[in-house]
């Protein structure tokens, strides 16, 4: 089942200022609290890609959490800001 409706979420991750052999990534989300409540922790981050859109640079992170279950979430360069735009059960 697929929900494709972006909310607001909280997102404890890291940002590095270089890369090093074992953050190869500048951002690395690390769990993300929603507005019902439910924290997720983040076990693996299977995909990372930008998007240009306007003048704000989004960086998707599609992400598996401890349930197994799949998330696609979004920084938003711009507003500074995390949003869950689509999660794959």
């Amino acid at each position: 089942m697929q929900h494709a409706e972006p909310e607001k979420i909280n997102v404890i991750a890291s940002f590095a200022g270089f890369t090093t052999p074992k953050q190869k990534n500048r951002i690395v989300p690390h769990r993300f609290l929603t507005r019902k409540g439910e924290t997720h922790v983040i076990v693996n981050v299977r995909r990372t890609y930008t998007e240009r859109v306007g003048d704000s640079q989004h960086v998707h992170f599609v992400v598996q959490t401890q349930e197994g279950r799949m998330f696609d979430i979004v920084y938003d360069s711009k507003q500074i800001t995390w949003f869950s735009v689509l999660e794959v059960e």
